[in-house]
């Protein structure tokens, strides 16, 4: 990613560019977030006060599975990443899914502090708060990192773990869209903070699927949305500053938490490599690939990936 960074800015044509976009291009308005709370139907009673936050979040399934499923969703996605998953599984367990500070309708961080130490704290307290004692715990990309982390910190809390196209490791991807790029250069964040189309998202969208026909216009819409709700362009572009910082990837081995790791194979944001880097750090774990899917395989195929989720869930032992 550095070396992308800076082939962006050693190019004065670039630069001149985009930086008369951020004085000429007119602001895209935010959505305050009651008219998006009508649109999607949003009860009351979907949100949680934690950390000086209402947290928009989902309690479905049984309520009396004591170790339920915990669902994080990644950068720039919200809850509605899980909803296949979520309707193929809470018929015999409880599914629990939220928008991570910054994202979603949860909206941004009071401190607009959005390090690791930040979710990993936030995770413990809304876990507390739900009265959730020990879970499985589940993450894609971001909330990926979030899970084998937490793990790490509270290993009696995490029966089990799936790592879904993780992040942690440092990357050396030279394959971004410019959208992130922009992003991580200060100067030019206001580009996306004004202008963030619906062309931008669905070009984010292309990127992250395999198969770019399932990028629908009604998904677009959804991520349209949700990535202009008041302030979260801006926590973006904040949490951008936090990617790439050094995290306890080194320990990994100590990690005994039964752990399935689900990769698209054509994951071009955190690409396969890096799964079988997990797999072959983690000293617990089992790699399935998904041959047809990129970055997000709970939502782009989530008849395969959760069948692999519901036999880990499921059965006791080894797995595979």
């Amino acid at each position: 990613m550095r070396n992308v960074l800076n082939r962006v800015i050693a190019s004065p044509l670039v630069l001149l560019i985009l930086l008369f976009a951020v004085g000429s291009c007119r602001r895209i308005p935010d959505i305050p977030v009651e008219q998006l709370k009508t649109k999607y139907n949003i009860k009351p009673t979907d949100f949680v006060a934690i950390g000086g936050m209402n947290v928009h979040y989902r309690d479905e399934g049984p309520a009396n599975d004591s170790v339920p499923l915990v669902l994080i969703h990644g950068t720039g996605s919200n809850l509605f990443t899980w909803n296949e998953w979520t309707q193929s599984l809470k018929d015999k367990h409880r599914i629990i899914r939220f928008d991570l500070p910054g994202f979603g309708l949860t909206g941004p961080h009071p401190t607009d502090d959005y390090t690791q130490e930040i979710y990993l704290n936030f995770l413990h307290s809304f876990l507390q708060e739900r009265g959730v004692e020990r879970c499985i715990l589940a993450g894609n990309s971001l909330g990926g990192e979030i899970t084998w982390q937490y793990a790490m910190k509270y290993p009696d809390q995490v029966k089990k773990m799936i790592l879904i196209g993780a992040a942690g490791y440092p990357t050396q991807s030279q394959d971004v869209p410019v959208s992130y790029i922009i992003m991580r250069l200060p100067l030019l964040r206001e580009v996306f903070e004004k202008a963030t189309t619906r062309e931008v998202i669905r070009n984010s969208l292309h990127y992250l699927y395999a198969d770019t026909t399932k990028v629908t216009d009604s998904l677009v819409t959804l991520y349209y949305d949700m990535t202009r709700r008041e302030g979260n362009r801006e926590a973006l572009t904040e949490r951008m500053e936090s990617i790439g910082e050094d995290g306890p990837w080194n320990q990994l081995p100590s990690i005994k938490t039964p752990t399935l790791l689900i990769w698209g194979k054509q994951d071009r944001l955190i690409p396969l490599e890096y799964g079988q880097r997990f797999d072959k750090d983690l000293p617990n774990s089992t790699l399935v690939v998904i041959p047809n899917a990129g970055h997000m395989p709970m939502e782009e195929t989530p008849e395969q990936s959760v069948k692999a989720a519901r036999r880990f869930i499921e059965e006791p032992g080894p797995f595979f």
